[in-house]
């Protein structure tokens, strides 16, 4: 019963590592990269629908995104859902065929911002991690009666090891972001 609760608590807390470490790849770092894109919805026929199922995304150069669309008239509403998407700061324009998306030279300033940014998701995922081991102490903690105190106790004290275990894990992928983003 107690190894039921640490896998599923272990289980829990890597997939909440692995939702930190792919929001990270949402913070823009001087490089464009795709996964900065994932999030975008676009208006489709009234429904939203991610931008990576209604076009392919290349990358010619470092701050050039091309998109192209599988469905033409769909153009237009790809190259307003881009211009609006909070926090990218990018510029698309249309030729009529593909999207080109030039993403500016960050600032030093900006940079900074996205550092905040990136510790914020941090702090969101470790609180996660925190939630999952509270939970998962909780159902320990009912298990008194039909298992022994000293089982608990080696039981919490092993998913303080695999909590400490996940949480540096979702530091040291947010130690490589800030690195990523103050580069020049």
């Amino acid at each position: 019963m107690i190894a039921d609760v640490l896998q599923e608590a272990g289980d829990r807390m890597a997939k909440a590592v692995d939702a930190a470490k792919n929001d990270f790849d949402t913070v823009r770092t001087g490089r464009i990269n795709p996964a900065l894109f994932q999030r975008i919805n676009v208006d489709y026929y009234g429904s939203p629908t991610p931008l990576a199922q209604l076009a392919s995304l290349q990358v010619p150069e470092a701050r050039m995104l091309v998109v192209t669309p599988y469905d033409k008239s769909a153009l237009k509403d790809i190259e307003k859902a881009i211009a609006t998407f909070p926090n990218l700061g990018a510029t698309p324009t249309n030729d009529g065929s593909i999207v080109r998306v030039v993403m500016p030279e960050l600032t030093q300033d900006r940079r900074k911002e996205f550092v905040k940014l990136a510790r914020s998701k941090g702090e969101d995922a470790r609180v996660a991690v925190r939630n999952i081991r509270r939970r998962a102490k909780d159902d320990l903690d009912a298990l008194t009666g039909e298992v022994g105190d000293d089982e608990i106790s080696r039981g919490e004290k092993e998913l303080e090891a695999v909590t400490k275990r996940h949480i540096d894990q979702i530091d040291e992928a947010l130690k490589r972001k800030e690195a990523e983003l103050l580069e020049v």
